[in-house]
């Protein structure tokens, strides 16, 4: 019988790891609309507030480095001093820079505030995803917040682009900064009462103040040479000569970390093969959805003529299917039939999508032509963004999970950003190639599109290649039945069992939520 006064203060405690998740991913859905939502309203702010064209980059570039800079450094923090104070400092900071940059009167405060605000976003992401691995130690429970987090972050991109277009066309750009206010606002609130503290490793030892140094500016200058390569080109100087002060300086911090008794990140972490190979998965695939984003949105606003509005209502499906498989579907079929099954098919699916937009052309119909492309990237991205997720921080110590989630967001991020600018250049490049030879301006423009979609497609198809060659066996382990397996033989060598006992296990089907489940997601 269950005891009558320990069941409401359950409840209590279930309700408010709920309500939980659903802070934390609010303070997703903000990071995640701030990497599109701006996008669609540059022209307005151009003109407005009088920048060039160079200059109205770094209304981009300044949240992108800061973002990308931080991640390691505010995940580790978060396990040295709670993830609580971390995320809320990050909430606090994103909230009162999104301010700045709806008031901004002239170029310098809207790109300072900028960078703040991605300062901010990569302090309170980075340790989202360990939030979410210690409130809801349940497979059956962390495998729907997971899902809920995916849902968030892959379906906000695309919310971005309507949202922005909305704005900005009916009411002004200040507002896309100024609606990030009241929703950070309360935020912050919830999470103070909600999210509980975990108990940091504790700065006893000092922080690592030379590592900390060392990869962030590593990070800094790297990711700078990257943003800007598009204007100074791949070859240059400046990019190659930014990117060689980069890496020193990374392996610098890595013989740094080495021999440091308290290092900023345990090089215990890069050796969890399930962590790195699924962040390199994880990387490749997001290579192909910001091709997918970046490259959609630019073909249906400059060869097809849709407006922001339009363009946003177009990548709308894609954002419903996401929110349809994360209601449920995904993770209950990751229960019951483990990574494997979802993993190979989703990304085999994400890769034939973008193919299929490759006989895309200024002509095609929306309906029959990119449609069924988006809702084939869509389902392939759900199958495997949550078994990815789940399979990186299976083998993660507690102690570890605020960098590992870092890693995490720097395997979506860096990937993305990197691989865009890649794929920008090459496709701009092949745009004016074709140009020179005689070719129109649209069809010159569609054919380096095409160019980017096939780019995407073989970043996927790599990262089907890593999965084979480093995922395929802990995957498999992962399985229900491979679990039953070895939970039976170690059962057998501790308490002699009838063989037809052991039989029944091994053919037993799994219920969600049982024991032998709570192994398969559990770190």
């Amino acid at each position: 019988m269950s005891d009558p006064v320990l069941a409401p203060a359950v409840g209590r405690s279930d309700r408010r790891r709920w309500i939980a998740l659903v802070v934390v991913c609010f303070a997703m859905l903000m990071n995640a609309l701030d990497g599109s939502i701006v996008n669609v309203a540059l022209p307005e702010i151009q003109r407005d507030l009088h920048f060039t064209q160079p200059d109205l980059a770094w209304v981009v570039d300044g949240y992108l480095i800061s973002f990308g800079s931080f991640l390691l450094l505010a995940g580790r923090l978060g396990d040295l001093v709670g993830r609580k104070k971390v995320f809320l400092t990050g909430i606090a900071l994103f909230t009162v820079a999104s301010a700045l940059c709806a008031a901004s009167p002239n170029q310098g405060t809207l790109i300072a505030a900028r960078f703040v605000q991605g300062l901010g976003g990569a302090v309170s992401s980075s340790v989202i995803i360990a939030i979410i691995v210690t409130e809801f130690p349940n497979p059956a429970e962390r495998a729907k917040a997971m899902s809920a987090y995916m849902m968030v972050a892959v379906g906000g991109g695309s919310l971005g682009l309507l949202a922005g277009g909305v704005l900005t066309q009916v009411v002004s750009w200040h507002w896309i900064f100024l609606i990030n206010v009241p929703i950070g606002v309360v935020t912050f609130a919830l999470g103070v009462v909600l999210i509980e503290e975990n108990v940091g490793l504790g700065l006893e030892g000092g922080l690592d103040v030379t590592g900390s140094l060392l990869v962030t500016a590593a990070m800094l200058i790297g990711i700078y040479g990257v943003v800007t390569a598009a204007t100074h080109g791949w070859a240059s100087a400046h990019t190659l000569g930014f990117s060689a002060v980069a890496v020193v300086l990374l392996a610098g911090f890595f013989v740094v970390e080495a021999v440091r008794s308290n290092p900023i990140m345990p090089l215990r972490i890069l050796r969890l093969r399930s962590l790195v190979g699924s962040s390199i998965v994880r990387g490749c695939l997001f290579i192909g959805l910001q091709v997918l984003f970046f490259i959609g949105a630019l073909y249906l606003q400059l060869a097809r003529g849709y407006d922001p509005v339009h363009t946003g209502l177009a990548f709308l499906p894609t954002t419903v299917i996401v929110a349809v498989m994360s209601m449920g579907l995904t993770s209950r079929l990751l229960l019951r039939f483990g990574p494997l099954p979802l993993l190979l098919p989703g990304l085999l699916m994400a890769m034939v999508g973008l193919l299929l937009l490759v006989r895309v052309d200024e002509h095609s119909s929306y309906a029959t032509g990119m449609l069924p492309a988006f809702l084939l990237i869509a389902v392939g991205i759900s199958c495997a963004t949550v078994p990815l997720l789940s399979v990186a921080m299976a083998d993660v110590p507690a102690a570890d999970a605020g960098l590992a989630s870092a890693v995490v967001n720097v395997s979506i991020w860096l990937s993305s950003a990197v691989g865009l600018a890649v794929v920008s250049s090459l496709a701009a490049s092949r745009t004016k190639s074709l140009e020179r030879h005689g070719h129109s301006a649209v069809s010159a423009t569609v054919s380096g599109y095409h160019l980017g979609y096939l780019i995407g497609a073989g970043c996927v198809a790599l990262g089907i290649l890593t999965f084979l060659a480093l995922l395929l066996g802990p995957t498999r382990a992962m399985s229900p039945a491979a679990i039953r397996r070895a939970k039976a033989a170690s059962a057998s060598t501790l308490t002699p069992r009838p063989r037809a006992e052991l039989d029944l296990d091994a053919g037993s089907s799994v219920e969600a939520g049982s024991s032998v489940e709570a192994v398969v997601l559990e770190p």
